[in-house]
């Protein structure tokens, strides 16, 4: 990074680069914590708890974990958790739900998420709601959009609910969104006495601390398994095979270590121009050359850059001295 000029304006501030740490990627952490506080230490001296997205990752946990340091149980948090407050309808258009997006109408008790496999949401006759797994099979209500006008269509197809959602969107606009308590009546009316239909809501379960996209599951057999139990750790004395635990449990722990190394750069800027350099644009377009420059000299990973604001909130100063004596803006 040190090798790097830009020559173009005039003036001066720093940048930081953030890249990846090919090696080491993970780093075992052999203090008892919750999956919590571990979050927390993973994102204050890494990056964060552990992300693992195929099997060349678990061969290097494997590899890097020194059983001998765990606790009695073997197992370590990694980054993986069951949100159970991340419901969602299948019909995301913010704008849709304007301020009825929090309407609920949930069975005492309800959602459960019994055995930890409930994740799509039936009405019953009685217009109140519950978690279901996503596989049963039942009707479902479709509805149909046009402009703030709003149909319900009940479906007499046995569908589970994934098939249901794209049934919906095929014939239909959605599966049903439910956005207040008399459109929760207008679901009900539709119903036959004793009967359970799909609709669009739902949730993703199983996500990654750190955003990771990765589909790769490395589950034990019969797990996840629990009501309560909604975070991931991996069980060294089995492979790396994971669990779902308590979060509230303290147990060790593995960060994630590659994603981010941060360096700051203290750049000089020599020209002669009014441009201004606090100006969003010309911040961004700086950027892009000063990236195409590290690509020219062979740096090829995934890096980021950013600018470091200064104390008074600008990005750049002029030398004034300099400017003077030289007639020139220096960094």
């Amino acid at each position: 990074m040190e090798r790097v000029l830009l020559l173009c304006i005039c003036a001066a501030s720093v940048l930081r680069a953030v890249c990846p740490l090919l090696a080491n990627k993970y780093r075992f952490v052999n203090e008892m914590k919750t999956w919590t506080e571990a979050q927390s230490f993973c994102r204050e001296k890494y990056s964060d708890l552990a992300a693992i997205q195929g099997m060349d990752d678990v061969t290097m946990l494997n590899e890097q974990v020194d059983q001998s340091k765990m606790g009695d149980n073997h197992v370590a948090w990694i980054g993986l958790y069951d949100d159970m407050n991340s419901w969602m309808w299948s019909m995301s258009d913010s704008d849709f739900y304007q301020h009825d997006e929090n309407f609920t109408n949930w069975k005492t008790e309800e959602p459960n998420n019994y055995a930890g496999i409930e994740s799509c949401v039936e009405m019953y006759d009685n217009g109140r709601w519950n978690d279901k797994p996503c596989a049963e099979q039942k009707n479902s209500i479709c509805f149909d959009v046009t402009g703030t006008n709003v149909t319900f269509v009940h479906i007499s197809i046995k569908m589970n609910w994934t098939d249901s959602q794209r049934y919906c969107r095929e014939v239909h606009t959605d599966l049903a969104s439910v956005r207040n308590i008399a459109e929760n009546q207008k679901v009900n009316e539709l119903m036959s006495p004793g009967e359970k239909v799909w609709i669009g809501l739902f949730r993703n379960t199983w996500t990654w601390s750190d955003g990771t996209s990765s589909a790769f599951r490395y589950w034990s057999s019969g797990e996840p398994n629990g009501n309560s139990d909604n975070c991931a750790a991996a069980d060294m004395k089995n492979h790396g095979k994971w669990e779902d635990w308590n979060c509230e449990v303290k147990t060790t722990f593995i960060c994630s270590a590659d994603p981010v190394h941060t360096k700051q750069v203290k750049l000089k800027v020599v020209g002669s121009s009014s441009v201004d350099l606090n100006n969003p644009d010309v911040l961004e377009d700086l950027l892009k050359e000063m990236k195409q420059k590290l690509k020219d000299q062979g740096v090829d990973e995934d890096i980021r850059l950013s600018w470091k604001k200064q104390e008074d909130g600008k990005i750049f100063h002029k030398d004034e001295e300099k400017s003077r004596n030289n007639n020139n803006n220096e960094l």
